[in-house]
């Protein structure tokens, strides 16, 4: 089949084998074609509606090692902070209140100082907004995991990175891709919702695991789906590496949004970071929701996964007006709803 054929069909069907999902991510003459298949398959599933999920950066200390992350655990050159419970609703309180989002997403290095305890205390408090809440917190057991729910947590987003195994080990010492996996299995057990998603770029990164990620995804059933370019940080073993491409990265999303037709699917911010229209590209391309980073500036300049994260210098507020004015100028709007996917809005999950 042609690449033209090959789209019409993930379109119809949302259906591709491994060898054609290879045959589309090498060939760049349909690029263009794709992203606009994907456009039109997010129109129909999901709609015109963009979901705003505020995103709060809670703490930049993790205990993992990985070598592409510049939160790493022997990064000595970051500054390190923690919010207390307090700042954390703080913050919360204000997307809600006076930001109008209704999902609040909490993200963190794998910080042991917040135990299920503490996490509960801090779900139940930020759910008496009357918001969704996100977390994104690391690998936790499936007892943590059914403790967040009870509290009230909604969905967990947890990155898989890689689905090549020998890439994941040698990219995040002392971890492992099994457990990883069971964690993606117990979040589906524990009734959150289900979100994953990896970088594209990584050294050594094959066109054919890539493949395989996007298979990995609708094998899972995921919820949610989070994709972003490699962007190599100067304080990690890969700072020499040659990072990911915008274009490879919006493929890969376009090609997830026509095998999940109505998954919800991020514009990152790490795409904005290498071009200054990298999420219009990815809203016009399958992607239905971007999150407005509301932590505070003092602190969200050392959440540095990587460098030359975008709007890092705008408060919580002049953040939300960019975005507000980027949805604007493509004919989108922003969702009233808490965004959650269809499978859990209809009470299967």
């Amino acid at each position: 089949m042609s690449c033209k054929e090959l789209i019409a069909k993930a379109s119809a069907t949302h259906c591709l084998t491994r060898n054609e999902l290879i045959f589309l991510l090498k060939d760049n003459s349909c690029s263009d074609l794709l992203f606009a298949a994907a456009d039109d398959i997010r129109h129909r599933y999901v709609g015109d509606e963009i979901h705003l999920r505020g995103l709060i950066e809670f703490s930049n200390i993790c205990r993992n090692n990985c070598c592409y992350c510049g939160l790493r655990r022997d990064n000595h050159n970051l500054t390190r902070y923690r919010l207390s419970q307090d700042e954390i609703f703080a913050l919360a309180q204000h997307a809600a209140v006076n930001m109008g989002l209704k999902t609040i997403v909490l993200q963190s290095g794998e910080d042991m100082y917040f135990d299920q305890d503490k996490m509960c205390e801090i779900i139940t408090s930020i759910k008496s907004l009357n918001v969704a809440l996100t977390l994104s917190i690391g690998e936790k057991n499936l007892s943590e995991y059914q403790a967040y729910k009870a509290a009230g947590a909604d969905r967990f987003l947890l990155r898989i990175e890689t689905t090549d195994k020998d890439l994941y080990h040698r990219l995040d010492p002392g971890m492992s891709w099994q457990a990883r996996k069971q964690c993606l299995d117990d979040l589906r057990t524990s009734g959150l919702e289900v979100g994953s998603g990896i970088m594209v770029g990584l050294p050594d990164q094959t066109i054919e695991s890539l493949a395989d990620d996007i298979l990995f995804f609708k094998q899972i059933d995921a919820d949610m789906i989070g994709i972003g370019p490699f962007i190599p940080h100067p304080d990690t073993p890969l700072k020499n590496a040659a990072g990911g491409t915008l274009e490879l990265s919006l493929k890969v999303m376009a090609l997830t949004r026509l095998l999940l037709p109505d998954i919800n699917i991020p514009a990152t911010t790490a795409m904005e970071t290498l071009a200054s229209d990298g999420q219009t590209k990815a809203l016009q391309a399958g992607a239905n929701v971007i999150m407005p980073n509301v932590t505070l500036t003092q602190y969200r300049r050392h959440y540095e996964l990587y460098p030359g994260k975008s709007n890092t210098n705008y408060t919580p507020d002049e953040s939300l007006k960019v975005l507000r004015d980027k949805i604007t100028s493509i004919n989108r709007f922003v969702a009233a709803d808490k965004g959650f996917h269809h499978r859990t809005k209809n009470g299967k999950a």
